[in-house]
C-alpha cells in the first residue's frame, strides 16, 4: 500500500524529516508517526472537526515535505551548477627538481598558505578580444600579465602580497603540457608572462617556485572578461587619481581610461582599463601599472568584505555565480566548498595587516626589461618563505621544537662540493670564488671539500643543498661551521651530495654575514598597506584633460 493511501485511510499525519539531505547527503531520519495521546490511533474525539484538523495537518505536512525536498534539491543542483562553472588545471607542471619543499608547521601545528593570483590576457573569445584589443593575437596562447603571490601567515594574523612586473626577465623551467603532452624546454632568460604560454598556469607556478623557493599551494587565474564581471558583482571598486586622466596617445596606444580627478568607483570595462593602464600613470612603466593594480586589489578586498555577507543573499549569490564563471583554479580549489573554506581563511586576516609589495627590480642592460634586484629580491622572498610579516608587526617567532639531525660523519669525512653562484644580473661572477671557499672548508677540517667549476649557478643568497635525509645532518654541520643560517640549508634532488652554492651575498671575504639579522622589508619593495584608503595614482601631466 502506498504511503499517501495509507495516510489518507488512517487520517494520521506523518512527517518525514528530509532537512538533512543538503547537509548529510542521502542520509534520512527514520519516519516518525504522530497520533493522539500515547501515539495510538483512535484516541480522542473523531468528529468532523477532528477529521478536518487532521486533514489540514496532513496537507500541511505534505506541503512542508515538498518544500523542504524541493529546496534541498534546488540547492544541490545549484551547487553542482557552480562547481561546473569552475575551470580547473594542474597546479605545477614543471620538473620536480625545480619545486620548492612544503614549509614545516609551527609549534601550534599551523602552516602558511601561498596562492598565486594570475591575470591572463587571453583573447580566446569575442568578449575577451573586444576587451583586450590587439586583433593580431586573437586565438594565441594567453600570457600571465598580472602575477601576485598571496602569502597568508601560518597563524592567519597577516597577509603579504608580492607582485612581479610582467616585463621581468628570468629563468623559466622545463614544463610539460598536461593536455597535449608537449614538453617546453627550459629557458635561461624570458619574460615572466610567457610562462603561461608553456602549458598553462602550472608553468607559471613552477616559474615562481624555481625563482623564490617558496612552495605554492594553489593558483587562481582570471581573464579580461572575469575582471569586468567581478568588478560589476561587487558594485564597483573605488580608485583614485590625483588629476584627470585620459590614457590615450595620438598613435592609438593606451588603455582608454578616462577619469576625473579624485575617487571614482570603476566597474565593467572601466575596471579593466584601470588594471591595464601604463600610459598616463607616473612614468608610464609596467612598474607604475603594478602599483595601480595594488591599489585596485586593496580596494576590492575592502568591497568584498563590506558587501559579500549573508545579510545580502542576492549580492552573495550574484558574486558566487560571477566568481565561479570567471575563475580557473587548481584541482585543490576545484569546488565551491573548497573556495568557501579558502575565503574563510583569508577573512581571518585584518585589512590593516595586508601588505602589498612589488618584487625589487633593476632595469636590464638594454633598459627595456627588468630583472630581480640582487640581494633585495632574495631578502623579500626569504621573509615570505620564513613566514615573517612584511609590515614589521610580528611578534618574535620562537624557534622550532624539531631538533636538527646529527651529522652522519666526522668533519674530515664529509664531502662538500662548492659552486660559484656569485654572478648577478648586473655583475660577472667572482673568479676563483668556489676554490677559495673550498680551501676555507679544508682549513676548518672538511678535508673532502672541493671546488666544482663545471657549473656556474646564479644565486642571490648562499645556500647549502643535500639530496636526502641521510645527508641533512652533514649539510647542517657545514652550515654551522660557516655561520650560514639553518633556513638556507635545503633538500634538493638536483644535487648528488652536500653542495654549497656561494651566492651574490658572499662575493668576498672568509666570514659569511647573514642577512637574517635584519627582517625589515626592503624599501625597494614599494610597500602599500591594505587599509590605506588615501592612496592615489599620480597622473603624468601629458595625459590630463
Amino acid at each position: 500500500m502506498g504511503k499517501d493511501t495509507e495516510l489518507a485511510q488512517s487520517g494520521v499525519p506523518a512527517v518525514e524529516d528530509t532537512t538533512s539531505l543538503a547537509a548529510h547527503g542521502d542520509e534520512r531520519v527514520p519516519r516518525q508517526r504522530r497520533g493522539g495521546a500515547g501515539g495510538r490511533r483512535g484516541d480522542g474525539p473523531r468528529g468532523a472537526g477532528g477529521r478536518r484538523r487532521h486533514r489540514i495537518l496532513r496537507w500541511s505536512a505534505a506541503v512542508l515535505a515538498v518544500v523542504i525536498v524541493g529546496t534541498a534539491g534546488a540547492g544541490y543542483l545549484y551547487y553542482r551548477h557552480l562547481n561546473d562553472n569552475l575551470r580547473k588545471d594542474d597546479l605545477n607542471i614543471g620538473d620536480k627538481k625545480d619545486r620548492a619543499a612544503a614549509p614545516r608547521a609551527n609549534a601550534a601545528g599551523q602552516t602558511p598558505l601561498n596562492i598565486l593570483l594570475i591575470g591572463s590576457d587571453a583573447r580566446d573569445s569575442k568578449e575577451n578580444q573586444k576587451l583586450g584589443g590587439a586583433k593580431d593575437t586573437y586565438g594565441t596562447a594567453p600570457r600571465a600579465d598580472v602575477q601576485m603571490l598571496l602569502h597568508v601567515s601560518a597563524d592567519r594574523t597577516n597577509m603579504s602580497v608580492v607582485s612581479m612586473p610582467r616585463d621581468t626577465l628570468l629563468a623559466i623551467p622545463e614544463c610539460t603540457d598536461p593536455d597535449t603532452g608537449r614538453t617546453y624546454a627550459a629557458s635561461t632568460s624570458a619574460m615572466t608572462n610567457a610562462s603561461l604560454e608553456r602549458g598553462g598556469p602550472g608553468c607559471t607556478v613552477a616559474t615562481w617556485e624555481k625563482l623564490t623557493d617558496i612552495h605554492i599551494d594553489h593558483f587562481v587565474m582570471v581573464d579580461f572578461a572575469g575582471v569586468v564581471s567581478m568588478a560589476d558583482a561587487v558594485g564597483g571598486v573605488p580608485v583614485c587619481v590625483d588629476a584627470a586622466i585620459y590614457s590615450h596617445t595620438s598613435s592609438g596606444h593606451g588603455s582608454g581610461l578616462k577619469l576625473k580627478e579624485g575617487t571614482t568607483s570603476v566597474q565593467g570595462k572601466q575596471a579593466l582599463q584601470w588594471l591595464r593602464t601604463r600610459y598616463g600613470f607616473e612614468d608610464g612603466s609596467d612598474i607604475a601599472r603594478t602599483k595601480a593594480q595594488h591599489m585596485y586589489m586593496n580596494s576590492m578586498v575592502r568591497q568584498l568584505r563590506a558587501n559579500a555577507t549573508l545579510s545580502n543573499p542576492g549580492k552573495l549569490r550574484a558574486l558566487a555565480e560571477t566568481a565561479t564563471e570567471a575563475l580557473t583554479v587548481d584541482d585543490g580549489l576545484g569546488s565551491v566548498a573548497k573556495l568557501y573554506d579558502l575565503s574563510k581563511e583569508l577573512k581571518k586576516v585584518p585589512t590593516e595587516r595586508i601588505t602589498m609589495t612589488t618584487m625589487p627590480w633593476v632595469y636590464s642592460s638594454d633598459g627595456n626589461r627588468v630583472l630581480p634586484r640582487p640581494t633585495d629580491a632574495a631578502k623579500l622572498f626569504r621573509l615570505v618563505r620564513e613566514d615573517i610579516a612584511l609590515d614589521g608587526k610580528d611578534k618574535k617567532k620562537t624557534a622550532t621544537a624539531t631538533p636538527a639531525p646529527e651529522p652522519a660523519d666526522s668533519d674530515d669525512r664529509i664531502a662538500v662540493q662548492v659552486q660559484n653562484g656569485t654572478r648577478t644580473s648586473t655583475l660577472a661572477p667572482v673568479g676563483g670564488r668556489a676554490s677559495a671557499i673550498a680551501a676555507l672548508l679544508v682549513g676548518k677540517g672538511f678535508e673532502k671539500a672541493t671546488a666544482d667549476s663545471s657549473t656556474l649557478p646564479v644565486r642571490d643568497e648562499t645556500v647549502i643543498r643535500y639530496p636526502d635525509a641521510g645527508l641533512e645532518g652533514d649539510a647542517r654541520r657545514v652550515a654551522k661551521v660557516l655561520g650560514i643560517p639553518a633556513g638556507q640549508v635545503k633538500r634538493s634532488t638536483d644535487v648528488d651530495g652536500v653542495t654549497l652554492v656561494v651566492g651574490a651575498d658572499w662575493r668576498s671575504g672568509t666570514k659569511y654575514t647573514s642577512a637574517d639579522a635584519d627582517d625589515t622589508t626592503p624599501k625597494s619593495a614599494s610597500v602599500l598597506n591594505g587599509a590605506d584608503t588615501g592612496a592615489c595614482m599620480h597622473v603624468d601631466p601629458d595625459y590630463t584633460w
